[in-house]
């Protein structure tokens, strides 16, 4: 067994963060918590950090520090805010585990520091790989940093790759449930509205990701993240819908042969089995039966309905900083159609916009992917009509 780890938690108070204090409580002999960070959510934050008896948190949005400060007076817990400070817990050497569950762009960096302090890394945070995945993935080869994915998906690639050999991969499989909206047609789409888009029929999640599985911007950027995260070319990438979501994906060999991967639909397990990798957890926290799923159904995705994710293939082809264009704008429409500033349908009107008028580079350094982000979010409030 793994000694003692300590985990610096960024996002604790999202849907994957407060699932993650959850495989903590349940292995009191594995993990403890230095340290927390969560955007907004100040209350919530402190709650977290008094049960954990953290050491050190960040309120990543500074109009709140004080909040936080006062509410933790006399704890002992160093309180901290800003971008900044969330990458210096990430790279603090006090930490070993960095868990990052963070919500967007705001990502990224965090993600490069504890790479660069080599701390073992769970990763929940798309848009680190669909963003920046060629400099994350080299620099994490560089630091011998193992960067072990959260999202169901991946982890059941994961799982079905374990023992085999690299020249055996045919094609990996990803499934989608099809989101809240899969049994709408195309032209009952431009009516949707966020409540509707929010009902997601098998997962529990935040807003922002159950909004990206209704589009299938979601299964797009997973497909980005699969690419970096296995090394395998786009075209040996399929994507196919999966309405139960217990097949969490599969792996196609050369032989012809087909390895899945089942489960319930709770997102414990795969944060467990990159928390507690290589080991598996000796406690299920949900019991599955396979005899209460007597029929899988999987059908071709429908690209007329949801372009989102042709448009995601063609950015991963395309490579540069066209991802993170598709990405920024992406964050501002999902951002507004919540706000019920825009019709669903114009959250891919956004990301299009975008991808023709941003500037492209090929060859992205960070600073490059940061500029490309900024303008990004301004193309999609230019498209949208937002000040």
């Amino acid at each position: 067994m793994k000694q003692h780890e300590r985990v610096t938690l960024l996002g604790s108070t999202g849907s994957i963060g407060v699932q993650t204090l959850d495989i903590v409580r349940h292995h009191p002999d594995r993990f403890s918590v230095y340290a927390l960070v969560a955007h907004s959510r100040w209350e919530e934050l402190a709650r977290q950090a008094v049960e954990f008896n953290a050491r050190r948190v960040v309120i990543g949005d500074e109009r709140y520090y004080d909040n936080l400060k006062t509410r933790l007076a006399g704890s002992g817990i160093e309180v901290l805010a800003g971008s900044e400070a969330i990458c210096e817990v990430a790279s603090d050497e006090a930490c070993d585990l960095v868990v990052n569950a963070l919500v967007g762009y705001a990502g990224l960096h965090p993600t490069l520091a504890a790479i660069h302090s080599r701390k073992r890394i769970a990763l929940a945070n798309k848009e680190t790989l669909v963003v920046g995945g060629d400099i994350v993935m080299s620099e994490a080869r560089r630091m011998g940093v193992d960067i072990l994915p959260i999202d169901s998906e991946h982890s059941a690639i994961m799982q079905c790759l374990e023992g085999e050999k690299r020249q055996s991969i045919k094609n990996l499989i990803v499934t989608c449930s099809g989101g809240a909206l899969r049994d709408m047609t195309k032209e009952e789409l431009q009516s949707v509205t966020p409540e509707m888009a929010l009902r997601h029929p098998q997962w529990s999640m935040g807003a922002k990701i159950t909004i990206d599985s209704a589009t299938l911007v979601n299964k797009g950027f997973e497909v980005i993240e699969a690419r970096w995260l296995f090394d395998i070319e786009p075209e040996r990438i399929k994507v196919i819908i999966h309405p139960q979501s217990i097949v969490h994906s599969m792996v196609e060999f050369t032989d012809g042969s087909v390895k899945a991967q089942l489960g319930n639909a709770d997102m414990r397990t795969p944060i467990s089995y990159a928390m507690l990798y290589p080991e598996r957890s000796a406690i299920a926290m949900e019991e599955f039966s396979i005899l209460d799923y007597p029929t899988l159904t999987f059908k071709a995705v429908d690209h007329d309905k949801y372009p989102a994710l042709g448009i995601a293939y063609d950015c991963l082809h395309r490579g540069g900083t066209a991802p993170c264009t598709m990405n920024g704008s992406n964050e501002v429409a999902v951002a507004a159609f919540l706000g019920h500033k825009c019709a669903f349908t114009d959250i891919v009107g956004a990301i299009e916009y975008a991808l023709k008028r941003a500037e492209f580079t090929a060859v992205p350094s960070m600073e490059d992917y940061d500029r490309a982000n900024i303008e990004a979010r301004a193309l999609a409030k230019e498209y949208l009509k937002l000040k």
